[in-house]
């Protein structure tokens, strides 16, 4: 298992993390691994332009579905310069919050389960995209990014080889940062 027991099961909480319930919950995926299985689902409709409006209800795991205590509600559109409106980020700038905020937690609870506690964590990502491969004007250009950047700013009383680790296990533990970097099967209907 990927997450490192704190020297002392008996601390409760740890940057915000309920430690305990973490290895309780590792402990029942090792006895049942079909509760690990999620599903995520999100409902999106077209308002116009480039703005579209997307819904959040619910979603799958631990071997039943759970609402959200209320809906999450995202707008969606383009900036001015694209055509659009203005009324919500672009999808890649949601793209880019999504992989920041895995990333983030991924570290963070990383962190919390060898017992590492952070003052505070930062990141600013930044990603680079040609239009001539959305507009279909350039074979040779890329439909999505070219590149994406992630720096991030740790504050906590570790080594920066400690930090680096840190940053590392975020990396190879993120479900968002895997699905961005590699190669993941997407069906269209």
């Amino acid at each position: 298992m990927s997450f490192q027991a704190a020297e002392q099961r008996d601390e409760r909480t740890v940057n915000g993390v309920d430690v305990n319930r973490l290895f309780d919950t590792i402990d029942a995926v090792k006895a049942e691994p079909e509760i690990a299985k999620f599903r995520f689902r999100v409902k999106n409709k077209w308002i116009g332009g480039g703005h579209n409006h997307t819904t959040i209800t619910d979603f799958y795991g631990a071997l039943k579905d759970h609402p959200h205590e209320k809906p999450f509600e995202l707008d969606a559109d383009e900036p001015e310069v694209l055509l659009g409106e203005d009324k919500g980020p672009n999808p890649v700038e949601y793209l880019l919050t999504a992989l920041a905020g895995c990333l983030t937690s991924s570290l963070v609870y990383h962190a919390a389960a060898k017992g590492i506690e952070l003052k505070g964590v930062e990141s600013r990502l930044e990603g680079d995209l040609d239009l001539r491969g959305f507009l279909g004007l350039s074979k040779d250009v890329p439909v999505g990014y070219r590149e994406i950047r992630v720096y991030f700013t740790i504050d906590a009383d570790l080594s920066e080889q400690e930090k680096q680790e840190l940053i590392r296990e975020a990396q190879k533990y993120s479900p968002v940062f895997n699905t961005v970097s590699n190669s993941t099967r997407v069906t269209v209907q």
